[in-house]
């Protein structure tokens, strides 16, 4: 017999994994061109058999119901969306998953986005971590291009603090399941 997982024991368990897998120290040069400390790669935990369940488990967990599809910039948003719609799918919920591409593509049926994305779609656009929020920024311009609606922008880690402020102008709500601070690290400096 099995036991549900209650949603503090998820937490725990995914904050974990985090920090098991996919935390490391030393002396790193980030995107934005910064050194730091400490380095986060969540697709670690996101692309393992136990990360997996815990990261779809925790996504699906803050999801709004009006939620029809997931998905973001690649590289970094493909598995979340991906292992969330998916589980979303065996557990009875249609979730629409979808990326978008660095670049428009000229051939085939071009765009920015591949994947199943509709103008009428209640879009939560996701990430596995963000600093300052920028990827997040590009997809939901892509999504809103297609004239789908953002409802929520989702990240698995928040390591900057910086995204929230970024997404208001735009209406943009945005969630991370952890912030830098609940893996024992803080903030980065905008």
């Amino acid at each position: 017999m099995t036991v549900a997982m209650t949603d503090d024991d998820r937490r725990a368990a995914l904050r974990a994994h985090l920090l098991a897998h996919s935390v490391r120290i030393g002396d790193f040069v980030l995107k934005s061109g910064r050194r730091s400390t400490w380095f986060i790669d969540s697709k670690q935990t996101v692309c393992r058999p136990d990360g997996m369940l815990l990261v779809a488990d925790s996504v699906l967990e803050v999801l709004p119901a009006r939620a029809t599809a997931i998905g973001g910039l690649t590289m970094g948003a493909d598995p979340v969306a991906f292992v969330a719609a998916g589980v979303a799918a065996a557990r009875g919920r249609a979730l629409k998953a979808f990326s978008v591409r660095k670049e428009e593509k000229d051939h085939g049926a071009g765009g920015r986005v591949a994947g199943a994305l509709d103008p009428d779609d209640k879009v939560v656009v996701t990430e596995d971590t963000v600093t300052r929020g920028t990827s997040i920024l590009q997809a939901v311009e892509a999504v809103r291009a297609v004239g789908a609606e953002v409802v929520l922008a989702l990240a698995v880690v928040d390591r900057g603090g910086a995204a929230a402020k970024l997404l208001e102008p735009l209406g943009v709500p945005f969630r991370a399941l952890f912030g830098a601070p609940d893996l024992g690290f803080p903030y980065d400096e905008p």
